[in-house]
């Protein structure tokens, strides 16, 4: 049995997935998209009893990031995401928080990714898979040997993310999932930044983004 365990809580005013994904035998934990409310974060992490190492970001969007600058400053950890979206990190404007009604967040990830860039975490192999369109920077990180894809608000349960906010491309996230997320193993589960985990083979063959492209491109 693995000693991998997943997480979610559920948080901020659009019901944003966090994932704290620990290893029950070295008690290292990954924060995945803090959205917002650190101080529940941190009692959770207290809760399981493991130490953060890491913060991990599919994307820069205001409702994925608002907790990063406190759970950093409490834990001493580093931020990793696609180089591509640390722009969007440090722009109020881009990142939406200056916009919404949520604290102005602006910073830098300490840890900037390439497309598939492997690293390790937890004793794991992790990989970044660049996905643009829901954002140009978007990510999700895939853990092969683990049957994990993190997903962000690239893909969901029988829908895929919006792109009418900054940096989105439509065209581009059709071509993000169908190209590079649908490649996949069939079982591998997915666990998106907003709603129910799913699995790859359910959406190829559920998901409305394959009639997208036959309809559309």
């Amino acid at each position: 049995m693995s000693d991998l365990r997943i997480k979610t809580c559920v948080l901020g005013a659009v019901s944003t997935n966090c994932y704290i994904l620990y290893n029950c035998a070295s008690k290292e934990a990954v924060i995945v998209d803090p959205g917002d409310n650190a101080p529940y974060i941190m009692n959770k992490c207290r809760e399981l009893d493991v130490k953060p190492v890491a913060v991990a970001l599919t994307h820069g969007h205001f409702d994925h990031i608002l907790a990063v600058p406190e759970l950093r400053r409490s834990f001493h950890v580093p931020v990793y995401a696609s180089a591509v979206e640390d722009a969007m990190l440090a722009d109020t404007s881009l990142n939406l928080s200056g916009t919404c009604d949520s604290e102005p967040t602006s910073f830098h990830a300490d840890e900037l990714l390439r497309d598939g860039q492997e690293f390790t975490l937890l004793g794991l192999n992790w990989k970044l898979i660049a996905t643009p369109g829901h954002t140009a920077g978007s990510a999700c990180y895939y853990i092969a040997d683990e049957g994990v894809l993190l997903a962000g608000d690239t893909l969901f349960a029988d829908s895929y993310g919006r792109t009418d906010l900054p940096t989105g491309s439509a065209s581009q996230l059709v071509e993000s999932i169908l190209d590079k997320l649908f490649a996949l193993p069939e079982d591998t589960m997915v666990y998106p930044g907003h709603g129910d985990p799913t699995t790859i083979g359910h959406e190829k063959q559920f998901n409305p983004v394959t009639f997208y492209r036959r309809h559309t491109l």
